[in-house]
């Protein structure tokens, strides 16, 4: 069942992991982005925590360094995007998105609850 819990841990960091990366490799399109999709008034800062939130999150999550800290700020980053980000449940694939991000929610509470299994660097 560790193993299980490893690759739980692979599935749900992978995201995070891959969408860091790619604000990290585009931040001027990132930060257009926040300013046109969502008004952010702290594009730059708000590219910032996105970037350190997705990368430094989901390799923890990944490696087991702090897992259960990991998923809890994941976890409210899930919430908190869903509710920025994919507001208008009038569009079907922004109704997905937050879906997928309640999805992801529950997962990263189950980390945070139950713990990263036996193959982590740190169990808190």
């Amino acid at each position: 069942m560790d193993f299980v819990a490893l690759l739980g841990r692979a599935a749900l960091s992978a995201i995070f992991i891959w969408s860091g990366f790619g604000k990290l490799m585009a931040p001027l399109a990132t930060i257009n982005g926040f300013a046109r999709w969502f008004g952010a008034p702290l594009n730059g800062a708000a590219y910032v925590v996105a970037v350190v939130v997705e990368i430094v999150g989901g390799v923890a999550l990944l490696a087991g360094v702090r897992p259960r800290g990991a998923a809890l700020v994941l976890a409210i980053w899930c919430i908190a995007t869903a509710l920025v980000a994919h507001r208008n449940w009038g569009d079907h694939a922004q109704l997905i998105n937050f879906m997928k991000n309640i999805a992801m929610f529950g997962g990263l509470l189950q980390v945070f609850v139950f713990g990263a299994g036996r193959y982590a660097f740190h169990q808190r």
